[in-house]
């Protein structure tokens, strides 16, 4: 295809123009690799001094704060270190104390050394309890001694704050027990106040109020007045089935008067038969029977009572004893019926302060809720502060141990940064791009032709091309041009390799 024609002849006038300026790309690659290397060689190492610090993050004050405020998390905790080591007093007590403080000279010096090492100290978290503290710089030991006296002046701050720490902590719990305990009185007054205004329809400690009271004792009089009125319609049965009087004649074989089967009885089997034993009309009618018998066993005579026919009878005590039940029955039912209307009068009364405010149960309820929140809260405050007084006590003789340096500093021997390898390795390729880049450029400007196309391109007849005639030319000749070319390569190659195995030689000397 004509565009893959063209692409081609481009590339290959392109890579001409690089071979004819080879001389010059080489020349700007040795320039720029042996100026890169130069670079790379001034500029100077960066030793890193490094300590491990563990933190108690269950010290005190932070047990006895635990959930007065946020939970300590790693970043918090980071946060926190941050701001005491960097913080200004420490850093300037920190140059100080170090080599530091021959570098200043002005305020001006000062302001720029705090603010760099407020930057160049650097504070990691490696778990939640321990940091990695680092700080870089040209002298070894200048690093190493910004690090064993920003420790140095950590641990003796805390020492010092310890027990200030403790007594912040105990008047942050005193003013919060003191506002619980003023929400506790309020809470308690407004509670009094609403029980004894809504007193007859809440709930006293056994979960149940006036209101349910009313209403149970109502259903349980109803049911009561349901009983009586049963038991006082069977007795009136039994009455229509018992005669007044009965004869007072004797079987001849048995020597005792003739006495009929109490009709109470009768009335038992007929519902036996159909109930249980625990029904309310079999019980009823058991106790029934059971009186109608025993009165029935002692009837005694009526004086002068003569039956129609000439012979003796005897009042029915059954019968009066009814008579007598049938009494006592209505007078029961009348009384229930009466403490019946008292109840439900009762009850209505409080189901109308009730149903007045519907969300009087929801109130008590949140009223509730909320003090209970708040007292298990102050209880808690109390019991936390209670420890703070016994750990303290434990504390008198001892210092409790909040920082510990896990791993302490060392003078560093092996420069941190600059990666030279990486960096020579790199000036290497950037210098052949850079060649290669100024060959491009120099086809750029060159006007020349190298093809009858490129002439044709013009508009211009073209009558023919003569070829390049060169005389016999050894081959040696011929190829010391590419030669010296390669060789030259070569030796920028070579010299990379020798500056690799210098820095290499160096790091393990270093080690």
């Amino acid at each position: 295809m004509l565009w893959v024609s063209n692409l081609q002849a481009q590339l290959r006038r392109y890579l001409l123009g690089i071979w004819r300026r080879r001389w010059v790309v080489l020349a700007i690659t040795w320039v720029v690799c042996l100026g890169g290397w130069a670079l790379v060689d001034r500029i100077p190492d960066q030793y890193e001094a490094n300590a491990q610090l563990s933190v108690d993050s269950d010290a005190v004050p932070t047990p006895l704060q635990h959930g007065l405020a946020l939970d300590n998390n790693p970043y918090r905790q980071l946060d926190v270190l941050q701001r005491t080591l960097l913080s200004r007093p420490n850093l300037e007590k920190l140059i100080s104390r170090t080599d530091l403080e021959l570098m200043v000279r002005s305020p001006s010096d000062l302001e720029r050394m705090v603010a760099g090492l407020a930057v160049g100290i650097k504070i990691t978290p490696q778990t939640r309890n321990l940091f990695t503290i680092g700080y870089r710089n040209t002298q070894p030991k200048l690093a190493y001694d910004v690090v064993r006296t920003m420790l140095s002046i950590f641990v003796e701050s805390q020492i010092a704050n310890n027990r200030s720490d403790v007594e912040n902590a105990r008047q942050l719990l005193d003013q919060q027990i003191a506002t619980y305990e003023e929400q506790l009185r309020r809470a308690e007054s407004q509670r009094a106040a609403f029980n004894a205004k809504y007193f007859d329809v809440l709930p006293d400690n056994n979960g149940r109020s006036r209101l349910d009271a009313a209403r149970s004792a109502v259903a349980n009089l109803q049911e009561q007045l349901q009983q009586v009125k049963l038991r006082e319609q069977s007795v009136r049965q039994q009455l229509a089935a018992t005669p007044a009087t009965i004869s007072a004649d004797q079987p001849a074989d048995t020597g005792r008067p003739s006495v009929p089967q109490p009709p109470a009885c009768q009335e038992l089997e007929a519902a036996q038969a159909k109930f249980t034993d625990r029904n309310p009309t079999v019980v009823t009618l058991r106790a029934t029977c059971a009186e109608q018998r025993k009165l029935a066993a002692g009837h005694v005579a009526l004086p002068g009572a003569h039956a129609a026919d000439g012979g003796n009878v005897i009042a029915n005590l059954v019968a009066e004893k009814l008579r007598l039940q049938i009494l006592d029955l209505e007078a029961a039912a009348a009384s229930l019926k009466q403490q019946i209307a008292d109840k439900t009068a009762e009850r209505d009364r409080l189901d109308a302060i009730a149903r007045a405010d519907p969300d009087l149960m929801a109130e008590y309820t949140d009223m509730n809720r909320d003090d209970e929140v708040l007292r298990r809260k102050y209880e808690e405050l109390i019991a936390r502060r209670e420890a703070m007084r016994l750990s303290a006590a434990a504390d008198t003789n001892a210092e409790q141990i909040k920082l510990q340096v896990v791993d302490p500093p060392q003078v560093p021997r092996i420069p941190v940064a600059p990666n030279r390898v990486a960096l020579i390795t790199g000036v290497l390729p950037l210098g052949i791009a850079a060649g290669i880049a100024s060959g491009l450029l120099l086809q750029q400007f060159d006007t020349s032709f190298h093809t009858i196309e490129e002439l044709r391109a013009l508009g211009l007849p073209v009558v023919g091309s003569i070829s390049l005639v060169t005389a016999r030319v050894p081959l040696h000749r011929r190829l010391m041009p590419a030669a010296g070319f390669a060789v030259a390569l070569l030796l920028l190659c070579a010299l990379y390799g020798g500056l690799l195995l210098r820095l290499l030689h160096q790091t393990a000397a270093g080690a």
